[in-house]
């Protein structure tokens, strides 16, 4: 039986994700959802993104100017895809997410197929630790053609500073949720990325980068539109 709480944000996704709407709105009217049909979960995540802000997550990641570590890891159909591949076809924009369970996440990635026309020849890259069956779904969710990739046990996150562990108290709030991160990700670990944004230049130095411990928060996608286009400046 699904969850109330899962059931309600289902249910707000779907009255909000074709709405002409910032992203920064209905992520608003997610967050918003949260608070109103549980106060606990919704004072649990402050707790947890204050955790985060304090020790201020993610700020270690690539900074603009400096060259995004390169990675291989298998898309959506189990093919492995390069960041030398994808940078020999133009810029990049590398988006960091928690996966198809993450209500936010999922109203994100509807943001970036919104885009996915609008950006030249720069392609957008989604990157999470899920497996393929989950990676599928959110992709066939928003209506990307982009590739989602599969970041193995969160190596790759870890490796550009982005790797965060999700406490016993917050895990355990998701948890009763019936949202399974570990079964998701194969594997035993309550570790998540810092949700992110980096738009890389053809030789993959970071010229924008958008990174933000509190992962109710995103991208807006005027601003990814913006970073790509300043590159040809």
């Amino acid at each position: 039986m699904t969850h109330p709480l899962v059931a309600a944000l289902d249910e707000t996704f779907r009255k909000v994700r074709d709405k002409d709407w910032p992203l920064a709105d209905r992520l608003r009217a997610i967050a918003e959802e949260v608070r109103t049909r549980s106060p606990e979960f919704a004072s649990a995540v402050d707790t947890f993104v204050n955790r985060l802000q304090a020790a201020q997550a993610g700020t270690g990641a690539p900074q603009v100017g400096q060259q995004m570590p390169r990675f291989t890891m298998p898309d959506q159909n189990g093919s492995l895809v390069s960041l030398d591949t994808i940078l020999e076809q133009g810029p990049a924009v590398l988006a960091f997410h928690r996966g198809h369970w993450c209500p936010y996440c999922r109203m994100n990635m509807v943001g970036l197929a919104e885009i996915q026309d609008s950006l030249g020849d720069a392609q957008i890259v989604a990157i999470s630790a899920e497996r393929q069956q989950y990676t599928q779904k959110l992709r066939a969710e928003s209506g990307a053609r982009f590739p989602f990739l599969t970041d193995l046990d969160g190596g790759y996150a870890l490796t550009a500073g982005l790797a965060i562990w999700v406490d016993e108290v917050m895990a355990a709030m998701i948890a009763g949720a019936g949202w399974d991160i570990p079964g998701y990700q194969g594997g035993s670990a309550w570790i998540l990325p810092v949700p992110s944004v980096f738009i890389l230049d053809r030789e993959g130095i970071v010229r924008t980068r958008h990174v933000d411990p509190d992962y109710r928060r995103r991208m807006e996608l005027d601003a990814i539109i913006a970073g790509v286009r300043a590159l040809a400046n």
